[in-house]
């Protein structure tokens, strides 16, 4: 990736060469070449390091650079210039104006970028507060920063938006293993039943049956997300092989899809019935 005016000024292409199929323009004077496969981690870079040099990635598109998959290739690169920037609006580009502290920031190769837990609060500020409890899992899960770290500094925040970034931090956990998985815990948690546990560990006998997504071990009544990648052939025949463990190890296993969460009022009935039914032995 490059700046047009500089290899122009340094006679290396022309002004018509720079406009030709081989090259792709990025933003504005930021080019890279046609066979480069620009993904959003790239895109990031050139902002931070071309087009806005001493600019800091910050919120999803600093995820990325931390290996989690939280923009897509064409979103808006999001990052922060002090306050006294007078650069203005770009498109595909949004600018917070603030002042980081040299403990926010940190770098992943050339870049400047928030540091994980600066990253995680940041995330935290996204709206609605599903999505946001949604990305933060996400960040949570890569096993950057801890939940109790991101806890602990949402409390010392103030001014604006540091309520919500309580809340979101008080509802994230970071063992979802899918944005899926953390929307239904939140429904669950939202509709007045018992918490499940997470991620909970079945034994029968003292060996592994299965580890499912939520589980009230109580009762032996396991919540399973059904994604689509569960109707692969061979995904299937594992699935069934583990259901058939959990069953003989007396465990109920309830399956939530995509459309249960957008019409939960059956699926949260179900799942009252299962609980107020007496115990197994």
């Amino acid at each position: 990736m490059f700046r047009g005016s500089v290899v122009v000024r340094a006679g290396l292409l022309t002004p018509a060469q720079l406009r030709t199929s081989a090259w792709q323009r990025l933003f504005p004077d930021v080019y890279a070449c046609t066979t480069v496969d620009v993904d959003h981690g790239r895109r990031a870079l050139a902002v931070a390091c071309l087009l806005l040099p001493g600019a800091v990635v910050s919120g999803r598109s600093a995820a990325v650079l931390w290996g989690v998959d939280l923009a897509g290739r064409d979103d808006a690169v999001t990052c922060t210039v002090p306050p006294a920037c007078r650069a203005g609006a770009v498109d595909g580009v949004v600018l917070s104006r603030r002042a980081l502290s040299p403990d926010e920031v940190t770098r992943r190769g050339p870049a400047r970028v928030t540091t994980p837990l600066r990253t995680a609060l940041d995330l935290s500020r996204t709206r609605p507060l599903v999505e946001a409890v949604v990305d933060l899992d996400r960040f949570l899960r890569r096993g950057l920063v801890d939940v109790a770290e991101v806890r602990a500094a949402a409390t010392g925040l103030t001014g604006r938006d540091c309520r919500h970034v309580r809340r979101v931090a008080a509802l994230a956990d970071g063992l979802a293993e899918s944005p899926q998985e953390t929307r239904l815990r939140l429904l669950v948690r939202g509709s007045g039943l018992p918490p499940p546990v997470a991620q909970h560990v079945v034994r029968s006998g003292g060996g592994f049956v299965a580890r499912v997504d939520f589980a009230w071990p109580e009762h032996r009544l396991a919540l399973e997300y059904d994604g689509a990648w569960h109707g692969d052939p061979a995904q299937f025949r594992a699935d069934r092989a583990r259901l058939n463990r959990l069953t003989a190890a007396g465990w109920r296993v309830v399956f939530v899809t995509a459309a249960d969460l957008h019409r939960p009022e059956a699926l949260l009935a179900q799942l009252r019935r299962l609980l107020a039914a007496p115990r197994s032995a």
